[in-house]
């Protein structure tokens, strides 16, 4: 809230009523963009790296477009999108990034709240308008806008990968050489981002702590549910926590295994790290890329698989294995069920097996209807 009945990012607290500017356009939009600023970092809190980038998708519709927001329509921002899908040649995620923050900032300058409206009225003769509609942007992911070629795992693949990891324990052991903690704290790492579906970053960032009791499934002991603190955020938001059940009891064995017999030989009293780093804090992201580059290219896999890959595998898998979709969405931490729907590319096998099922179901809802005739 700003000084008086003003609300953080209204027009009264940047520009003084009655008062005409020299370059009054310029004026209002400067003071607009100051506004919608102050009211994403003020009043929401968020991060500033993503406040300036929408300020600078505005500014390039303004540019763009040679009109200032009280003229803009929804025709003259379907030019501009025009021009970037056909000509500039976009990708489908940037697009849509600028369609969110020239929506967000239309909904700023016309909401009553800020008074943008009134002082533009009374100055020009106009008002601004939300130009971002359902009809001219692109609904949330309902195409894929990741890489091509990124996929998911074969189990195959998940298995080769998981057994070279740990015989890279089993050949330092043997052969006497240092390294040998450290290769079996990264199978382990590898075997907990697959069975609880995580990014390399919620991985790498986990502390011995956020494993615990599940009182639903006791046979896991205590590995029955993992804290997720670094979650993925919401654009400029902070880290979203969730909490992920466990689901395979090899994969609670094994971190059981490295919590009790490697990890007391690798912590550090100043860390709760799980995955404990050379200097006795958390590894990074980039040591679990690095890694998982160095295990894929020795076994000759697919360049394209990332850590990620893992993460990708986990949906696609327990898709297969009938697992209810909106279970699945909340394990991984998917606000949308569609973004959850993209991670999956099933195997060909259960791919006919649901075209036969769907086929199946169609064949005889036909000789039903057709007995009732």
């Amino acid at each position: 809230m700003g000084s008086g009945n003003a609300f953080e990012g209204s027009a009264s607290l940047f520009l003084v009523p009655g008062v005409a500017y020299l370059d009054a356009e310029d004026a209002v939009f400067a003071a607009m963009l100051e506004g919608w600023r102050a009211q994403r970092i003020g009043a929401r809190n968020l991060r500033r790296h993503t406040v300036m980038a929408g300020l600078g998708i505005v500014r390039r519709f303004r540019d763009a477009s040679g009109l200032f927001p009280w003229h803009w329509t929804p025709a003259v921002f379907d030019e501009w999108m025009e021009d970037l899908v056909s000509v500039r040649r976009r990708a489908p995620s940037t697009v849509r990034n600028y369609q969110i923050a020239v929506g967000q900032f239309c909904e700023f300058i016309c909401s009553p709240l800020y008074g943008w409206v009134t002082e533009c009225e009374e100055r020009f003769g106009t008002h601004p308008v939300q130009v971002c509609t359902e009809w001219n942007t692109t609904h949330h992911l309902q195409d894929y806008e990741g890489g091509p070629r990124r996929r998911p795992m074969t189990r195959a693949e998940i298995q080769r990968f998981l057994d070279y990891a740990d015989e890279r324990v089993e050949v330092r052991l043997a052969s006497g050489r240092k390294g040998a903690l450290g290769a079996y704290r990264d199978a382990s790492l590898f075997k907990v981002a697959y069975a609880w579906g995580l990014r390399a970053q919620e991985v790498a960032l986990l502390d011995i702590t956020d494993f615990y009791r599940n009182p639903h499934a006791p046979e896991f002991g205590n590995f029955g549910m993992l804290l997720v603190r670094n979650g993925k955020s919401s654009r400029g938001g902070a880290p979203k926590r969730r909490s992920v059940a466990t689901l395979h009891a090899w994969a609670a064995e094994a971190v059981k295994d490295y919590v009790e017999n490697v990890w007391p030989l690798m912590c550090s009293e100043s860390s709760k790290a799980l995955w404990v780093s050379e200097r006795g804090c958390h590894v990074s992201p980039a040591h679990v890329s690095r890694r998982f580059a160095e295990y894929r290219d020795d076994l000759g896999l697919d360049p394209v698989l990332s850590p990620h890959a893992l993460r990708h595998s986990y949906v696609t898998h327990l898709t297969e294995d009938g697992v209810d979709p909106v279970f699945i969405q909340r394990q991984v931490g998917h606000a949308y069920q569609s973004t959850t729907g993209l991670y999956t590319a099933v195997s060909g096998a259960f791919a006919n097996k649901m075209m036969r099922n769907a086929v199946s179901g169609l064949l005889e809802a036909a000789h039903h209807r057709k007995e009732s005739e």
